[in-house]
């Protein structure tokens, strides 16, 4: 599992992308949209205006966002 705070980036949602293209070692521009798996709006929304956490499916990963703004990456192999 790997996390990334997001302090540092502008949304939650830009802080997933760079999250997983980091780990993949690659540049976000190469990844798919975020917002055809997720709304990015509502996610930043949800995720700064409650304390809760988010998961979705996204690129090979079961991403958390928790709402303290880290970002949890578990590759979906590691839970086969």
């Amino acid at each position: 599992m790997c996390t990334v705070p997001t302090e540092s980036v502008e949304s939650v949602g830009l802080g997933v992308v760079m999250a997983v293209a980091e780990r993949e070692e690659i540049t976000p521009e190469e990844l798919r949209p975020l917002h055809d798996v997720v709304d990015p709006d509502a996610l930043d929304a949800l995720c700064t205006a409650a304390e809760i956490s988010v998961t979705f499916s996204y690129e090979g990963y079961v991403v958390t966002v928790t709402a303290d703004g880290q970002v949890h990456l578990e590759k979906h192999s590691q839970l086969e």
